[in-house]
């Protein structure tokens, strides 16, 4: 009985999806419905070529130039001194955690046997 359900479930559904088919005649060749459509019909009307904009690659002096300044080394340097500070005190910050987790496990442990000890009495 379940298997005849569920052909019945599948075969209405296959029905379903054909029904939601839309075609006026069949020898009509299948489109798809997607941006590709709206963009294809606005460049039809479209006949220029692109051509390369001169003033966009020209090169500058002041383009040209990859050297930092002094001022900007030094600002380059000092935010490199104080990463270097900051991950130092994340670090003193992450073993004091630790060994301070390491305090609470031996208590902990502690606390155990001493619980232990009372049980087994």
């Amino acid at each position: 009985m379940k298997t005849a359900l569920r052909f019945g479930l599948v075969a209405a559904g296959a029905l379903t999806l054909a029904a939601c088919g839309d075609t006026e005649d069949a020898s009509e060749e299948a489109m798809a419905d997607n941006v590709e459509i709206p963009a294809d019909e606005a460049m039809t009307e479209v006949a220029d070529e692109p051509v390369a904009d001169d003033a966009a690659t020209a090169d500058t002096a002041e383009e040209a130039s990859t050297e930092a300044t002094a001022e900007e080394q030094a600002t380059a340097e000092a935010a490199g001194e104080a990463a270097a500070d900051a991950a130092a005190d994340v670090q003193a910050a992450v073993d004091a955690a630790a060994a301070t987790a390491g305090d609470i496990t031996d208590a902990a442990n502690d606390a155990a046997d001493a619980a232990e000890a009372v049980v087994d009495q």
